[in-house]
């Protein structure tokens, strides 16, 4: 079975298990489905799948269970943030949004019952190794909210003054870092040293994000563009220039790649990393546009 085959089983798994059977609000269930899939680029189950199958993968249930959750925590996350509170934004993965689609009401719940059903599908995999699960749970959980999980992260577009660093690790870097610690975990390796690897992947997309967000169009993202500019958000292009920005995203993820721990599957992790550095840098088309903004 491909990477990518894997990650869509174990996640359709997942929300089977939340949709239930017999008497439950259709609606809802619906919007479930509606949320995951079709996916976007699954970066976060393919970085944390792709770090257990390099330190052996040897219970894959528990790997599946790490990808999957984090997958459901991260659309969690864009089904809350595109709501009126915060983005308002009417499209997302090129089709409309969850509130716009079923409503904020059921938004809101479908962003809450993805939460706790990613907690729930760690869990049922207790029995395979209570002390694996039980820190990937843990893991999970920091990542998510506060003080230093994607929570905390939106929390700081509410703030007079903003810390850029400590808003992308935790907005964008969190469920990265989430991503390498929990696929270590799930191999049965220490998770610390897997730490800095997240912690880079998770700026470098955060940098890339304010890039396309800056130099692309809304059919190219296939959700709204410009949004950083128009909430004022901190954000790399603002603060460093297009091009700086660029030059800022090559230098981290040259540093991801020589903070891959060593491991028997390092060179293959390796060129995993760097496929995703092609896939991050932008072709910046609208440069002059973009500077004319920030």
């Amino acid at each position: 079975m491909g990477l990518n085959t894997r990650i869509e089983a174990a996640i359709a798994a997942a929300i089977s298990v939340g949709q239930g059977s017999g008497a439950v609000p259709g609606r809802l269930a619906s919007a479930l489905d509606y949320a995951t899939a079709p996916g976007g680029a699954r970066i976060r189950p393919t970085i944390c799948m792709s770090v257990a199958m390099a330190c052996g993968d040897d219970k894959p249930r528990l790997t599946d269970a790490a990808a999957s959750a984090l997958e459901l925590i991260h659309c969690a996350s864009l089904v809350h943030d595109d709501l009126p509170c915060f983005d308002n934004a009417d499209v997302r993965r090129g089709k409309p949004t969850v509130h716009r689609a079923y409503s904020e009401p059921l938004a809101v719940l479908t962003g809450d019952s993805l939460i706790v059903l990613a907690f729930e599908i760690l869990a049922r995999e207790s029995g395979l190794a209570p002390d694996r699960v039980a820190q990937m749970i843990i893991t999970l959980a920091r990542r998510t909210g506060m003080p230093g999980g994607i929570c905390a992260g939106q929390a700081w577009e509410s703030e007079a003054e903003v810390n850029l660093s400590a808003y992308h690790q935790a907005k964008t870097g969190a469920l990265f870092t989430a991503a390498t610690q929990m696929g270590a975990l799930a191999a049965g390796q220490e998770p610390e040293p897997w730490f800095e690897l997240g912690a880079r992947i998770g700026e470098a997309f955060q940098v890339a994000d304010d890039l396309r967000d800056a130099l692309y169009d809304a059919e190219t993202l296939g959700k709204p563009v410009g949004q950083d500019h128009l909430h004022g958000r901190p954000n790399a292009v603002a603060q460093l220039g297009v091009q700086g920005a660029i030059s800022r995203l090559r230098d981290i993820l040259g540093g991801a790649i020589a903070s891959i721990p060593h491991c028997p599957g390092e060179a293959q992790l390796a060129e995993m990393v760097r496929a995703y550095a092609e896939r991050l840098t932008p072709v910046a088309p609208n440069i002059g546009a973009a500077q004319q903004r920030v």
